[in-house]
């Protein structure tokens, strides 16, 4: 349903931008806006995933470095069928994580180390399983691609700005300048519609992979409580990256809302605990067909997840021993 729901949105921001060339500058002028939208994007989606990680100045870390973050991530990218992408610590009190690269094979899970303070072992395992989900789903190149319609839509509108463009289509000045000014909210809205969407998608498919929609329910819920109180710095400079957290990382931003990149937590939590449910036995496909899957079960009273060295007493061994 998720996927239908992403395919219908695409297809009205594709609408939305033959209908805004058309009107502003007829077959030529969105054929030009759209090729140069897309040499922007094609530059984006080939380097994004470096421009990001610098960003948030993201240090990539070895088994030898992190051994426990890093075999975590390892088995859970085998449980789902991925290759095993390479892994990132941000030095940023706000606990939070995103997954970045163009495909499967060129992919990047990057936490915090405010992440890694304050979720357990099964916690943490919920919040990787859900962004190893976005790589599988290849929400980066979903997004990719409704970036570019987004950013043609933008431009249309800025040549109609600075050139006038058809003054004589239907509506006139008044109808040329409703353009200007709703086409690309219109576009921002869609983009905004996708990601929540893909959000919603990612959880799920994160459930699967970790084998308990539990896990991530607890972890959103600390996350969401946490960042409320912790500044995210480079990304209330860098606002456009928001939607790539699984958290919003901005604040003022907490409701499922037009204007916001992420569901309401209470939501998605809430999803999470009815998928949870439809999972006991007799409901549903069964928590023992789940663990035919390989998929892991949960262990109660586990503290924080930390990291130690290779081989440490400390260093634990993921949630599944």
């Amino acid at each position: 349903m998720n996927n239908f729901k992403t395919g219908l949105l695409i297809a009205a921001i594709t609408a939305l931008f033959l209908a805004v060339g058309f009107l502003i500058g007829g077959t030529t002028g969105m054929i030009i806006a759209l090729v140069i939208a897309i040499g922007m994007n094609g530059f984006a989606y080939w380097n994004s995933d470096k421009m990001v990680l610098k960003m948030y100045g993201a240090r990539r870390v070895t088994e030898n470095e992190a051994p426990a973050l890093v075999r975590l991530v390892a088995e859970l990218a085998v449980r789902a069928e991925l290759p095993m992408p390479k892994v990132f610590i941000m030095d940023n009190p706000q606990p939070n994580a995103f997954a970045t690269g163009r495909n499967p094979e060129n992919a990047a899970v990057a936490v915090t180390s405010g992440l890694m303070k304050i979720l357990t072992q099964e916690e943490l395992a919920g919040v990787i399983a859900h962004e190893l989900a976005h790589i599988r789903n290849r929400d980066t190149l979903t997004m990719t691609v409704t970036a570019t319609l987004a950013g043609a839509i933008s431009m249309l509108a800025n040549f109609a700005l600075f050139f006038g463009g058809n003054r004589d289509s239907r509506g006139g000045i008044i109808g040329m300048l409703a353009i200007m000014i709703l086409a690309p909210l219109g576009a921002m809205l869609v983009q905004m519609a996708i990601s929540r969407t893909r959000e919603y998608s990612a959880d799920h498919t994160g459930s699967e992979i970790c084998g308990n929609p539990d896990w991530l329910a607890s972890a959103l819920q600390k996350l969401d409580k946490a960042a409320r109180g912790i500044e995210n710095v480079p990304a209330e400079k860098n606002p456009a990256s928001a939607s790539l957290f699984i958290i919003n990382p901005l604040h003022g931003q907490r409701a499922d809302n037009l204007f916001s990149t992420h569901p309401a937590t209470t939501n998605r939590v809430r999803k999470l605990k009815e998928l949870a449910q439809s999972l006991m036995p007799g409901k549903g496909r069964s928590v023992r067909k789940t663990r035919e899957r390989g998929l892991p079960r949960a262990r109660q009273g586990t503290t924080p997840y930390t990291d130690g060295p290779a081989g440490s007493d400390n260093s634990p061994k993921g949630p599944w021993g």
